[in-house]
């Protein structure tokens, strides 16, 4: 089975997509990690111009690597998406490329939260300058403020306070929002409440997924 996964910032999204990715034994192809695999590559080479500049990689390469990836041996049953499409002429050039390899998307997993809990969620995050990295919630320091590896002070990024994630959270709204009603006007789509513990998403990803007809 082809599938898709979204989801805004703080939902979980890479992880229950690695999760599936384990339980159905299917590819889990994240942008990130193409990035980094194509490191070296012409597109590899291509891409790094963009980012070195701090621009996005365009479309034209972007959709070219996925091209590259989903052409590979592994990918030829099924694959997992995460992070791509992220708007609507990305999704009508993954048409155009599933087209291409006879293959066919079969599930969209759109990953529901509320902002509220979002915000709680990012905002709780603490590093280090040594790289590490804690979330006052779900991975506390030993020492409230104090990095467990190196001593130091735990610092709050620019980006994880609030102000900063109310903006993260409207920019993947409007980015996003045209993609959900696209593949929900296409049949593809399926809500999964984002709420609960990683076990409960992850089976009710697992049940959806295998309760869909391949």
């Amino acid at each position: 089975m082809n599938i898709i996964l979204l989801g805004p910032p703080g939902s979980g999204k890479g992880t229950q997509a690695a999760l599936l990715s384990g339980k159905l034994r299917t590819p889990h192809i994240s942008t990130g990690d193409i990035l980094r695999a194509a490191k070296g590559t012409e597109l590899g080479n291509r891409a790094a111009e963009y980012m070195n500049r701090g621009e996005l990689v365009p479309d034209s390469v972007l959709i070219e690597m996925i091209r590259d990836r989903l052409s590979q041996a592994d990918c030829a049953k099924a694959f997992i998406l995460d992070g791509y499409p992220r708007t609507i002429p990305q999704a009508d050039a993954l048409v155009d490329i599933l087209a291409g390899l006879d293959r066919r998307l079969d599930l969209v997993l759109n990953i529901e939260v509320p902002d509220a809990e979002l915000i709680t969620r990012l905002s709780a995050r603490r590093v280090c300058k040594c790289g590490a990295t804690y979330h006052l919630i779900f991975n506390p320091p030993e020492k409230e403020g104090v990095c467990d590896r190196c001593g130091k002070r735990l610092y709050h990024r620019d980006d994880d306070k609030e102000e900063s994630i109310k903006n993260r959270l409207s920019v993947y709204k409007k980015q996003t929002q045209p993609l959900i009603d696209y593949y929900r006007n296409l049949g593809l789509l399926a809500a999964i409440d984002g709420s609960g513990s990683i076990e409960q998403i992850s089976g009710e990803i697992y049940s959806v997924v295998k309760a869909r007809p391949e």
